[in-house]
């Protein structure tokens, strides 16, 4: 059965394209503040989500910082990335939105300025 298991084209060589990666099991684990940023973070999107996703949004856009370009994340995958920041220190590895609808999904300052709105409004009545 291991002729079945592919092999490595890249295994023993020392030009490997993915040793520029870094080994995926060596992530620095987070300091404390990050971690409570994280955490702050994770309970930030359950409220979003509970609040914008019954309007329609599927998620949130990002401004990559290392690329510069936008990147759209569903709500599970956002959970799913810092829960696994929390626990592993990085994100998980993860595919990126196929053809998104930019009007699906809102940015991180909307998502916060609707849910201080609607504190706001429920405060108010």
């Amino acid at each position: 059965m291991l002729e079945d298991v592919p092999r490595d084209p890249f295994a023993d060589d020392p030009n490997d394209p993915s040793s520029a990666m870094g080994d995926l099991d060596d992530a620095e684990p987070l300091t404390a503040a990050e971690r409570d940023e994280a955490i702050t973070d994770l309970a930030d999107v359950e409220v979003f989500r509970t609040l914008l996703e019954p309007q329609g949004v599927l998620g949130l856009v990002l401004d990559c910082p290392e690329c510069g370009e936008q990147h759209f994340f569903d709500w599970e995958l956002l959970r799913g990335n810092l829960k696994q920041m929390i626990e592993k220190g990085r994100p998980q590895v993860h595919e990126p939105a196929f053809q998104p609808d930019p009007a699906d999904y809102v940015s991180w300052d909307y998502a916060r300025g609707y849910v201080d709105g609607v504190i706001d409004t429920e405060e108010r009545h």
